[in-house]
């Protein structure tokens, strides 16, 4: 959507024209959607909408110290579906003209401030917000309304940014989201810059009060809402779940894992617009090491920056479509580092203090992304959901993501997720249905050894009783991978008897015995050992890729 000549509900009204027509279904009167339902064959109920309009909401967040505050409001950001562009803290070492020229250029569509525990000292957070004064920013759109700004650290320090920032900015003062040292309090800040997102950047979108009036729901930033449904589904299911977006320009991933939700996008990881970022920062070797045929630097390269500045073309041939694949393994990967760091336990509490605790004041807060417990992957996005293969999809993840022990994969199908998203605030019974129904397909289960050995040598021997009585007994040596066919409909159970220093979750050398759920693709059993490591001589490496393609039927014509 280019403004201003293009109207955001002329894609609504030709989408929905498009429904009617594969319906039979009579929807609009005109430029008018009938609501409510009419009969069988006129009208809807409802109409709702996601939003992504504007190349996503692009933040600037503000706290006092930098691995403290500052990572506090950067989760409360994304988490509501921003970008974070950049984060200023009190200690990140720039100068202050340095952060003023930094607010200046950067031109964001938002600010989020925070910083201090309520009662705490108030300098910090002042001066901070002396910055953005000083900085006078300007938004990305529209010339003519003042910069969203939400202001959500310490209370006693509100009379003073008011003062400050009130003329200057579209300030809103909400509760901190540090109160105390050991607890955060993101969702009021969440909510506030959800609000402003629809209110202040979208409404420069040309047509977007027209649609607001149509949607009988509020619209939601489409990350948002995708979150949304990942955290409905794992409630739901009592479920420990990663979910990852992976899109032209970003990369989002969404994690639920004792009932805390997370969520991050790097901005810099795509699959088109943010190609040469995947490159430049997995280094060429990384991406060079899943390509199973020898291809010199130069030529990768080449391709990889033609995929940027084409960005709407598909692989015409294999090889092609193995180097992005490769690259995709490599952006997933890069995202759920990033997201690791991200989804973490507080920092800066004392959990006991001890001697050295006087001296180290700042524990690092450990991530609550623990692979072992994790049950369930949902990849999206097109590379995930329009694989030519479902078993591609598979394998991307597990080689991106290295699951322990025994996990369940899926895609999105359609990429319904978001829709389903702001459904599941009205009916959560109906979206969570169409859902596990119509929108994931469930691809199977993996099952990964932890530890390593030589290649050929004994990783397990397991033992599977189908539900029709038949039974299958094998051993997985070390570099093996190995695909047993398990329909989406059926479970089987399975146990596993690993040799002496492989892992499979309840103890080096222990036995596991586990029920597990069939898919599209089936039983993946993964002997390559964790942490996954590929040869480093490059023939062999060829050989070894070569090697566990074709034991799954990776590229059946290689």
């Amino acid at each position: 959507m280019e403004a201003p000549f293009e109207d955001v509900t002329r894609g609504v009204l030709n989408a929905i024209a498009e429904i009617e027509e594969l319906s039979g279904r009579k929807i609009l009167d005109g430029d008018k959607i009938i609501t409510p339902c009419r009969d069988a064959k006129t009208g809807v109920d409802i109409y709702i909408s996601t939003s992504s309009a504007g190349g996503g909401l692009q933040m600037m967040v503000t706290g006092v110290v930098q691995n403290m505050t500052g990572e506090s409001a950067q989760r409360a950001a994304l988490g509501a579906g921003a970008i974070v562009i950049d984060v200023l803290a009190s200690n990140d070492g720039r100068l202050p003209h340095e952060k003023i020229e930094r607010i200046r250029a950067m031109r964001p569509d938002m600010i989020l401030m925070s910083g201090g525990t309520d009662g705490g000292a108030v300098t910090h957070v002042v001066e901070m917000a002396e910055y953005i004064s000083a900085a006078e920013p300007r938004p990305r759109f529209g010339a003519t309304y003042k910069l969203p700004l939400v202001y959500a650290g310490n209370t006693a320090a509100q009379p003073q940014v008011k003062n400050i920032l009130g003329e200057k900015t579209a300030l809103v003062l909400t509760d901190n989201i540090r109160p105390v040292l050991e607890r955060e309090n993101l969702a009021p800040a969440r909510d506030k810059i959800h609000d402003l997102f629809l209110e202040h950047v979208m409404q420069q979108a040309p047509g977007y009060k027209k649609l607001i009036e149509m949607a009988g729901a509020p619209i939601m930033p489409t990350p948002a809402a995708v979150g949304v449904i990942m955290e409905t589904i794992a409630k739901r299911e009592h479920l420990n779940l990663i979910g990852v977006d992976i899109g032209g320009a970003t990369t989002d991933v969404f994690s639920v894992f004792e009932g805390l939700f997370n969520r991050t996008v790097s901005a810099n990881l795509g699959m088109s617009y943010s190609i040469s970022n995947v490159l430049a920062e997995a280094g060429l070797a990384n991406i060079m090491r899943w390509v199973p045929f020898t291809i010199d630097e130069q030529t990768l390269r080449n391709r990889i920056k033609n995929k940027m500045v084409r960005p709407t073309t598909i692989p015409q041939t294999l090889d092609e479509l193995q180097i992005e694949h490769a690259i995709a393994r490599e952006a997933l990967r890069l995202a759920l580092i990033h997201h690791k760091s991200l989804a973490t336990s507080l920092k800066g509490i004392q959990q006991e203090r001890t001697i050295s605790d006087v001296f180290e004041q700042q524990q690092s807060g450990k991530t609550l992304i623990d692979m072992l417990k994790l049950d369930l992957i949902v990849g999206s996005g097109g590379i995930l959901s329009h694989a030519p293969r479902r078993v591609q999809s598979m394998v991307m993840m597990v080689d991106a993501y290295e699951p322990l022990g025994v996990t369940r994969l899926s895609v999105d199908s359609i990429f319904m997720m978001p829709h389903l998203g702001v459904l599941s605030t009205i009916d959560e019974k109906a979206a969570t249905d169409v859902f596990v129904r119509d929108c994931m397909v469930y691809l199977g289960t993996c099952i990964a050894p932890i530890g390593q050995g030589k290649d050929g040598e004994r990783c397990a021997d397991y033992v599977i009783t189908f539900s029709d009585g038949r039974v299958e007994k094998g051993s997985l040596a070390f570099g093996d991978l190995r695909l047993i066919p398990l329909a989406a409909d059926q479970k089987a159970s399975i146990v596993i008897q690993p040799a002496k220093q492989v892992n499979l979750g309840a103890g080096a050398g222990v036995a596991v015995t586990r029920e597990v759920q069939g898919g599209v693709v089936g039983l993946l059993l993964d002997g390559r050992g964790r942490p996954l490591q590929l040869p480093t001589d490059h023939n062999l490496r060829v050989a070894a890729l070569m090697k566990w393609h074709s034991a799954v039927g990776l590229y059946p014509s290689e």
